[in-house]
């Protein structure tokens, strides 16, 4: 090769690589530049943190749901709504049970809030079913919002240790934050939002965004104004005809959105349980029902009217053939197809009252609830995914409504459900974490749901707040009934208090914190205890709140409560103390076995001093003559000596139990008589 030659590929090659150089500068250094101009914002704590969680204030082992984390979901940040602030531990204990909920305003538990919510009502149940285990129910819930968020929320869930995950959304598809029909849009592609969503991470975006913001501000557009109507604020477009563009556009977006929310769980093995969607069927007039052409259906109007007189009229079976006529002329109306149902109702045919009644609610063109063919859509894609669970709240719902049609009797407006409703809707999700093995058996000790119905705390301001903020929704688009808040009355405290956190926005806390006082001063102990529960179930890691409850049910002579809530203070914060407290209430139970564990505790970090082996070893005798009872439960001399041993701890019930059964088998027995005799002198003294 000549030295010509040579030198002509070295040129080559050389050129090459400038022109190299130059194409990946062209590429890195715009990057470099982005980077950079990213960590400078970063650095000078420009814009939110939109990360799902941040270390809690008052406990840095905790974490707790970051309050900036929704606005990335909204166009216009003001109008952001936000969620509950229930805190789980960084590093999860072996023992506990962390149970992420994902939704809208239906799952965070509107109207009531706090305790009303489904999650809470399931988290009472599995509480106390199982006192020995910790649970974390985090609900991430929010008001306004869709699909979209519960899949930008989910993408972050899965990198916190969750046993299960709890879904429920679907009513808020067209209008919530980035649905096809609301104020909060940026498009029509689902795919294309989310991508746009996981970029507004980035402070760089976030500064664009504000830039373009600040100029729409200053050339004069208008934005929406928070603290105004939020249903209202909400919507761009209200009429929504059944199977139309836009309308097949939310159906869309519902559909990739919960594909792409299962199949990330799936993939992380994450246990999933959706819940289909319940709303009013039976009791709530379609808002917009669309009028057909009067030049292409001339009749119509002359025909439904005549129909609408004689229902008024108390005339059904007018009605029925006037409403029938119209509709065989326009089936598209979904007002004629509610009358259809409440006519086919009054006349007990409630098998057509129901499906005209579900038409009605899919041709509503203002679409706050969910079509049939969404849960259509939850059915088929639960049944794509391995370890995906649906879970039949609409079955239950139905079960529990009069004729198996949801109304009233279930639901406060639309698709919010009453405390029943919530309570039903929890019952749904315990049975299905139950059935897939996320809690173990219960071994005897569950608690029933009827017995959470009776012993589930609730308050009568958090009830009756319920009541005013449905009634004061009533008032306003879409339901536009302006004598809806005529009925409220401020006649007890109750009411004063739950007046003041519904109209005058004064914290939750203070105002339990009012209520507690006001039933304590009045000795109403029952339901001083019950706000105290409120705010336990509120606070589950706060270990006073369980102590005072403790305290109150020892007052109320109620021992039950008294170990439930002393262990619960003790698994949080134990001490001597509370030690004393659980043994002393285990023995008074006569459950010397569960005592054992307090009393060891008590004896090694005894700091009052007191000797405590005695009662260590009466009650190990205590726990050997039991075991020999249960060989032969005629024993007289076992049933006497623990007796006589729970009389030597002066743990009168207990003596007195046994002294009983003695006395039943020799009714002479000296010695139990004369226990017997000591508790009543005792007593009367």
């Amino acid at each position: 090769m000549s030295k010509k030659t040579t030198t002509s590929t070295s040129k080559g090659t050389s050129k090459r690589r400038i022109i190299l150089f130059k194409g990946i500068s062209i590429i890195l250094v715009p990057l470099l530049i982005l980077l950079l101009a990213e960590l400078l914002l970063r650095l000078f704590n420009y814009g939110n943190n939109y990360s799902l969680f941040v270390e809690y204030k008052g406990d840095k082992n905790y974490l707790v749901f970051n309050p900036e984390a929704s606005k990335k979901f909204f166009t216009e940040e003001e109008i952001a709504t936000k969620g509950n602030r229930e805190i789980f531990k960084k590093e999860k204990d072996s023992n506990t049970v962390r149970i992420f909920v994902l939704g809208e305003s239906t799952t965070i538990g509107y109207p009531y809030f706090h305790n009303g919510s489904f999650h809470r009502w399931l988290q009472y149940r599995l509480t106390h079913t199982y006192p020995d285990k910790n649970f974390e129910i985090i609900n991430l819930s929010l008001t306004a919002v869709n699909s979209f968020t519960v899949l930008g929320f989910a993408k972050e869930v899965v990198n916190y240790q969750p046993d299960a995950v709890l879904i429920y959304t679907g009513h808020n598809e067209f209008y919530g934050a980035m649905g096809a029909a609301s104020t909060q849009n940026l498009g029509s592609n689902p795919h294309l939002i989310n991508f746009i969503l996981g970029l507004r991470n980035l402070r760089l975006a976030q500064l664009i965004i504000n830039i373009y913001e600040g100029l729409k501000k200053s050339s004069g557009t208008p934005g929406l104004k928070p603290g105004g109507d939020r249903m209202q604020l909400m919507v761009a477009k209200q009429e929504i005809p059944y199977h139309s563009d836009l309308y097949e556009k939310g159906t869309t977006q519902f559909r990739d959105n919960m594909d792409q929310i299962m199949n990330l769980f799936s993939d992380h093995h994450i246990p999933l349980f959706v819940s289909d969607l319940v709303s009013n069927e039976k009791d709530l007039k379609p808002f917009i029902s669309f009028k057909p052409d009067s030049i292409k259906f001339p009749v119509f109007k002359t025909v439904f009217n005549t129909g609408l007189k004689a229902f008024e009229n108390n005339d059904l079976s007018s009605a029925n053939t006037s409403f029938k006529k119209a509709d065989d002329i326009y089936g598209s109306s979904a007002l004629c197809n509610y009358y259809l149902g409440q006519l086919a109702y009054k006349q007990n045919d409630f098998v057509n009252a129901k499906k005209y009644f579900l038409k009605a609610k899919d041709l509503d063109g203002l679409r706050f609830r969910a079509p049939e063919q969404f849960n259509e859509i939850l059915v088929t894609l639960c049944n794509k995914y391995p370890n995906t669970h649906l879970v039949d709240t609409r079955a239950a719902f139905e079960n529990d409504a009069d004729h198996q049609i949801i109304g009233d009797e279930l639901t406060v407006d639309h698709v919010h459900p009453n405390l029943r409703g919530y309570a039903i809707m929890s019952d749904v999700f315990y049975e299905a974490i139950k059935k897939y093995q996320v809690i173990p058996a219960a071994n005897g000790n569950e608690m029933t749901f009827k017995s959470l119905l009776q012993k589930m705390p609730q308050n009568m301001v958090d009830s009756l707040a319920g009541v005013y903020r449905v009634l004061n929704l009533k008032k306003k688009w879409p339901y536009n009934d302006p004598h809806a808040a005529d009925t409220i009355k401020i006649e007890t405290k109750e009411a004063t208090l739950a007046y003041k956190l519904v109209f005058q926005n004064i914290k939750w806390d203070n105002i339990m914190d009012e209520l507690y006082g006001y039933y304590l001063n009045n000795r109403e102990l029952l339901k001083a205890r019950n706000v105290l529960e409120n705010l336990s179930l509120e606070y589950p890691a706060d270990p006073d709140l369980y102590e005072r409850i403790a305290m109150l049910s020892g007052e109320m002579n109620d021992t039950e409560n008294v170990i439930f809530n002393f262990g619960e203070s003790f698994k949080l914060a134990p001490s001597f103390n509370k030690a004393r407290y659980l043994f002393v209430s285990y023995l008074k139970m006569d459950k010397p076995l569960d005592a054992i564990p307090f009393i060891d505790y008590a004896i090694s970090n005894n700091s009052a001093g007191f000797n405590l082996s005695p009662i260590k070893n009466n009650t190990e005798q205590i726990i050997q003559l039991q075991k020999q009872y249960l060989s032969d439960t005629t024993n007289v001399s076992v049933l006497l000596q623990i007796a006589n041993s729970y009389s030597g701890m002066g743990n009168k019930e207990a003596a007195a139990k046994y002294a009983a059964k003695t006395l039943k088998l020799d009714p002479e027995n000296k010695g139990a008589l004369l226990i017997i005799g000591q508790i009543k002198s005792t007593s009367r003294k």
